[in-house]
């Protein structure tokens, strides 16, 4: 019996349109899906532990095989009494003063803008994981800068999450191993792809991926690295904005973007 095909997932990425696809499409073929933190989704594919994976970038290439699929935008959590709450927005600058409750290294925005009394306050912080820091955040003692869906994936009615201006986006990939030649690889690709069952694989090989997410390598993104459709998801015959992506902005702005009031 041919073993289980294994996706793992960090959090707040959501497979789960992909992993309904897969059981229509192929029920003889077996997936098992899981959960796992950021640090250990490249780890497990290396050692086998996994065939693919649903992780944020940038991740270390060597030896693996990685596609970029979407962007979604950085917020930050703060408790429900801070002065950020009564704004749609906020710039990285205006959150020079506060306790970071995270390794700054996974937001250098802030790490260049932050007051010395910011930066000594952070580093006295334990290590602790998201959800751990978001109950802190809920006491008011500092706040974390996290994709909206991991904001998302750990609300509480204490704390709130506005976008933050300033910051890059957080941008999620599919990846595998570039020794893996397992033909599932293949099929799970042409889902996420949007590819349609009676549509040709498209690619000859899981090589010709590697190349994915330079100008010019075939991940939506033209020869000057802009955006094209394809970036999107499609659905329903139509191509859906990528996930998490902040409003336009009427007109064009200058300068730096300051706190907006809410509405």
């Amino acid at each position: 019996m041919t073993h289980p095909f294994r996706v793992e997932f960090v959090p707040g990425v959501t497979p789960d349109k992909w992993l309904r696809v897969w059981g229509a499409r192929l029920p003889q073929s077996p997936l098992e899906a899981f959960p796992v933190e950021d640090v250990d989704a490249a780890t497990h594919l290396r050692d086998g532990s996994a065939s693919m994976a649903l992780l944020r970038l940038p991740v270390d290439r060597e030896g693996l095989h990685v596609i970029p699929l979407y962007e979604e935008v950085p917020v930050v959590v703060v408790s429900k009494e801070h002065v950020v709450a009564a704004f749609d927005e906020v710039h990285v600058a205006d959150l020079a003063e506060e306790v970071l409750l995270q390794d700054p290294a996974h937001v250098p925005e802030w790490a260049e803008i932050a007051t010395d009394d910011a930066r000594e306050r952070t580093a006295a912080m334990p290590p602790m994981t998201t959800k751990q820091a978001v109950s802190v955040v809920a006491s008011g003692s500092g706040i974390v800068i996290v994709p909206m869906s991991v904001a998302r994936l750990h609300h509480r009615k204490d704390v709130v999450h506005r976008p933050v201006v300033g910051v890059a986006p957080s941008r999620v990939g599919l990846a595998w191993r570039d020794d893996d030649e397992d033909p599932r690889i293949e099929d799970f690709i042409g889902i996420v792809r949007g590819r349609t069952e009676r549509s040709s694989r498209g690619v000859a090989s899981a090589a010709s991926h590697a190349g994915e997410g330079q100008p010019g390598g075939g991940n939506g993104r033209d020869a000057g690295g802009r955006h094209t459709p394809s970036d999107g998801r499609q659905e329903r015959g139509r191509t859906l904005p990528q996930r998490g992506a902040a409003p336009r902005r009427r007109g064009a702005s200058s300068g730096r973007t300051r706190r907006r009031g809410r509405r």
